[in-house]
């Protein structure tokens, strides 16, 4: 029994100097601080707006609608969905028998009313030539009543004659310019109805391929105000657009010409394109205001189709090769107790802070500027930046015990601080 009790003390013991241990050791070892740091080093930083956007046809966001100007039966249509057209190629006929016989209608009163201009324009000859006999015929009877040869009244009959003669005259030019008007409105309505029956002839106006067809052969369109659509054309679809949307935080950033790499979700590849235009044109969603920004991309395969979503990522900066540290560290406020420590008065401003090059002296600071930024890295602007590759920015404080530091030291499963490739980075090579 006392053999017992003296074996169960001492496994008492070794377990409570067990629990001792592990448990923080002497109560009155104090917790201390130290700080979690990364290293300033060399990089590519490039910085992105990411947005989503349809890609459309150029210059029209649906497509160009092709369409209908008269009425009448559609008797044949040359192409069907995802045929490939050119600028004036014949592409739908509408049946053309009525305005056809309409503009031979017009034309042959054009023609009545230019041969009643040649009618008219010899009535005015006739009548200048009968104004100038009863002009002689005036002079003639004057000088012989002059001369009392002649009664009073034939000179009143010249007279008479003259006036009649001036009339007829100025009614003759009045018929030529009424028949000289009816042949300009002839020859308006024949132009009208020569365009009508052109218009039976639908062509498509652009280069492009065939994205949509309203009607079947046999159907009758009827034309009112508007053209009635009949085929949309995709203009030539090696060159897309792709129209994002940009909330309003961020297009102060767009600029034309910036390089953009999208996806789309039907292929395991990125394009690339550039920003062609920024609309002013505002749209607000639930009180979020964006603009549309119109990107174009090359598209030789068209593997692009209209209307396919597309991931955007618009770099508006980029900073190759510059010495940069984590974002983390630009926000990093030191506690009182190691302010307290610094001599002198501390400046206003950005700044980085350095673990003290030194055990127990106050941490170092420097007023720095920040540069481009991908919010996981910045650029350091400051005067002879390079001086500071391989220093130790502060990005946070850690509280440890002498132990638990040691363990952390030695313990694989810890994480790791951050670091980055010294040489390069990770931000994609430039476009060209």
């Amino acid at each position: 029994m006392k053999k017992f009790l003296i074996w169960f003390l001492i496994l008492g013991a070794i377990a409570g100097g067990a629990a001792w241990y592990f448990l923080g050791g002497p109560t009155d070892k104090k917790n201390e601080f130290s700080y979690r740091i990364v290293e300033v080093v060399k990089s590519d930083i490039v910085r992105n707006v990411q947005a989503t956007g349809i890609v459309t046809p150029r210059n029209s966001s649906n497509g160009i609608p092709v369409g209908a100007q008269v009425n009448g039966k559609i008797i044949k249509l040359f192409v069907d969905y995802n045929s490939t057209v050119t600028n004036g190629q014949i592409v739908a006929l509408i049946d053309p028998r009525v305005y056809d016989a309409s503009y031979k209608i017009a034309l042959a009163q054009l023609h009545v009313n230019e041969a009643n201009v040649l009618n008219r324009k010899a009535t005015l000859k006739s009548a200048e030539a009968a104004l100038v006999l009863a002009q002689k015929t005036y002079e003639r009877k004057k000088a012989l009543v002059e001369r009392k040869t002649a009664a009073q009244v034939e000179l009143d009959t010249a007279i008479e004659s003259l006036a009649n003669a001036e009339a007829n005259l100025d009614s003759a030019k009045a018929s030529l310019a009424s028949a000289l008007a009816s042949v300009e409105q002839s020859r308006a309505s024949a132009e009208k109805a020569k365009a009508d029956l052109e218009f039976c002839t639908i062509v498509s106006p652009v280069d492009g391929i065939v994205i949509d067809r309203k009607v079947e052969e046999g159907e009758t369109v009827v034309s009112s105000m508007n053209a009635v659509p009949v085929l949309t054309i995709a203009e030539d679809l090696k060159t897309v657009w792709v129209e994002a949307t940009i909330p309003e935080a961020d297009i102060g950033n767009i600029k034309v010409g910036q390089s953009v790499s999208f996806t789309a979700d039907a292929y395991r590849r990125r394009f690339s394109g550039r920003v062609k235009q920024i609309r002013k044109a505002a749209t607000t969603t639930n009180n979020v205001v964006t603009f549309p920004v119109i990107i174009e991309a090359e598209n030789p395969d068209e593997m692009l189709f209209p209307g396919m979503t597309a991931t955007l990522s618009i770099e508006t900066a980029r900073a190759n090769d510059v010495v940069s540290v984590p974002s983390s560290a630009f926000r990093f406020r030191p506690k009182s107790e190691d302010l307290d420590r610094i001599e002198g008065e501390i400046p206003r401003g950005k700044k980085l802070w350095f673990k003290p090059s030194q055990e127990g002296a106050p941490l170092e600071y420097l007023l720095v500027t920040e540069g481009v930024s991908d919010n996981s890295f910045t650029q350091i602007v400051v005067d002879d930046a390079e001086k500071l590759l391989g220093r130790e920015a502060v990005i946070d404080y850690e509280i440890k015990t002498a132990k638990k530091a040691k363990a952390d030291e030695t313990n694989p499963f810890m994480p790791k601080r951050m670091q980055r490739n010294k040489n390069r980075g990770t931000a994609p090579e430039p476009k060209k």
